[in-house]
C-alpha cells in the first residue's frame, strides 16, 4: 500500500523513536509539517525507557517521555508506525520514495491493554527489554511506561495450545494469529535518521569474560536492576543468584578507545558510571566500589558531581586498564596494573560492571541505504540532500546532547522539505 502526506507534499521521515526520533517528529510537526515517524521496537521510547535515571537532574524515563507520548498522540500530523523498519529509498531532496516494512504484532487496534491474555499464557520468552535478565510471557507488553499500549505476541514461543488459549481469553478479538508483514511507501521531502545506539557486545572482549560468569554485567543491565520496573524491582542483586553483593567494580572503556573494537571514545560511559555509583550508594552506603579507568570524562557541571564522589572514602578510583577477569565461585577478580603506581593490582569484587561503548545502530544497514557514514559507521548529516542524522545516529551522546542534536535536524528537514 502507499501513504502520501495530507498535502501531498513536504513531508518529512523520521526514522527511530527513541528520544531523538521523538524530539526530531514532535519538532517537525508542530510547525505544520506532516511527519511519519517510524520504529523498529513495539514501542516508542528507545534507550531512555531502559534507563533507571538520565542526566541531568537523574530522572526517571517518565518524567520526559511521557509528555512527548502524550504530544505524538495529540498531534494528527504525526503517523506513527512501530516495529517498521526501512526496506530501501529512492529519489532525492524533495521527492524520496521510502519503502518500509512493518512485521506483524499478531495484535490488532482492539488491544485494551486488560492484560487477560497473559493470565492464560504458559509460555514464556527472553525478555529482551531488561537485556535478558529474565523472561515474559510469550505475549507482553514490553514495559509498563510503553507506547503504545497494546500487547505484543512473540508467535515463535507459543505452542499451538497456547495461542488457542490467549485468543478464547481475549473477550476484544485483539488476536490476530493470521497477521503478515506489511510493505508500504512513504513519499517524503526529507528524512531525519534518528536510529540510536546498541551497547557494544561484551562477547567480543574475550579477555572480560563476560557470559562466563554471572557476576559480570554490563552498564545497560545495571540500569534495568536499578529500574523500579526492573526484574528485581529496583534491588541490586547479582543474577543467577540473587545475592546482595558486598563489593562491586567498573571497567571503564570495556571495548571504546580500542582500535580492535570502538575506536573512538563513547562519552557517556564515565557519567554512566558515576551515576550508577549513586545507585549503589543508596541502597548499599557501606560497600567498596572499585573503579578502574583510561581517563575520567566529566565535563563542564558534571566535574562537581564527580568530585562529591570521589571524595567517597568507600569508593577507589584506579588507573589502569583490566587486562583480565578470572571468573571466582562467589564472584570475580579484576587484574589491571595501576598506570600510577606500576603496581599489579588484583582486586576480588561480588559484581561487576562493564562500561561497553555506544555503536550505532544503523551502521550494518547503512550502505544499503545509501547513507554517508564515517569510519565509525555514524550516519553523516547532508542537509543539501535532505538526510539529516541526529543523536546517537550521528555521534555518541548523551540525553541532553541528544535532544539538542535532533531539535537542529528538524530545522534542517523543514528547510530541505520547502
Amino acid at each position: 500500500m502507499t501513504e502520501q502526506s495530507a498535502s501531498g507534499a513536504g513531508a518529512v521521515l523520521v526514522v527511530g523513536g527513541g528520544i531523538s526520533g521523538l524530539t526530531a517528529a514532535l519538532e517537525a510537526a508542530e510547525v505544520g509539517k506532516d511527519v511519519f515517524l517510524i520504529e523498529k521496537n513495539p514501542y516508542l521510547g528507545g534507550r531512555v525507557a531502559q534507563l533507571n535515571q538520565y542526566f541531568p537532574k537523574l530522572c526517571p524515563p517518565s518524567c520526559g517521555l511521557e509528555i512527548n507520548f502524550k504530544r505524538v498522540q495529540n498531534n494528527r500530523r504525526i503517523r506513527m508506525y512501530t516495529m517498521t523498519q526501512v526496506k530501501s529509498v529512492s529519489g532525492s531532496k524533495g521527492s524520496y520514495e521510502v519503502t518500509c516494512e512493518t512485521l506483524p504484532r499478531y495484535v490488532n487496534n482492539n488491544c485494551t491493554g486488560c492484560g487477560a491474555c497473559t493470565e492464560v499464557c504458559g509460555d514464556e520468552r527472553v525478555d529482551d527489554f531488561n537485556f535478558g535478565l529474565g523472561k515474559t510471557k510469550a505475549i507482553y507488553r514490553p514495559h509498563e511506561m510503553s507506547f503504545p499500549m497494546k500487547y505484543v505476541l512473540d508467535k515463535t514461543a507459543c505452542s499451538r495450545d497456547t495461542l488457542q488459549k490467549i485468543k478464547d481469553a481475549c473477550k476484544y478479538d485483539a488476536i490476530d494469529t493470521e497477521m503478515e508483514a506489511k510493505t508500504f511507501t512513504v513519499n517524503v521531502a526529507s528524512v531525519v535518521w534518528a536510529t540510536g545506539w546498541n551497547p557494544y557486545d561484551p562477547t567480543k572482549m574475550t579477555n572480560l569474560k563476560y557470559g562466563q560468569s554471572n557476576a559480570i554485567i554490563t552498564n545497560m543491565q545495571m540500569e534495568r536492576l536499578a529500574a523500579p520496573n526492573g526484574p528485581t524491582n529496583g534491588q541490586i542483586l547479582r543474577p543467577g543468584d540473587n545475592v546482595e553483593p558486598k563489593s562491586f567494580g567498573f571497567v571503564q572503556c570495556a571495548g571504546s578507545r580500542d582500535e580492535n573494537h570502538l575506536e573512538f571514545c563513547s562519552y557517556i560511559c564515565c557519567m554512566a558510571t558515576m551515576k550508577q555509583i549513586t545507585y549503589i550508594r543508596e541502597r548499599y552506603p557501606e560497600a567498596p566500589i572499585y573503579v578502574f579507568y583510561i581517563d575520567l570524562r566529566t565535563p563542564g557541571k558534571y566535574e562537581k558531581f564527580r568530585e562529591k564522589l570521589m571524595a567517597d572514602k568507600n569508593t577507589h578510583f584506579i588507573k589502569g586498564k583490566v587486562a583480565d577477569i578470572i571468573p571466582e565461585a562467589d564472584g570475580v577478580t579484576l587484574v589491571a596494573e595501576n598506570a600510577v603506581t606500576g603496581d599489579k593490582v588484583q582486586q576480588k569484587v561480588d559484581l561487576c560492571i562493564l562500561a561497553t561503548g555506544m555503536e550505532p545502530a544503523i551502521k550494518a544497514q547503512a550502505s544499503g541505504l545509501g547513507l554517508e557514514v564515517d569510519s565509525n559507521g555514524f550516519v553523516v548529516s547532508n542537509a543539501d540532500k535532505g538526510m539529516i542524522s541526529a543523536g546517537c545516529a550521528r555521534k555518541a551522546a548523551d540525553v541532553v546532547t541528544s535532544a539538542q542534536s535532533a531539535t537542529a535536524a528538524a530545522l534542517k528537514a523543514i528547510q530541505a522539505a520547502k
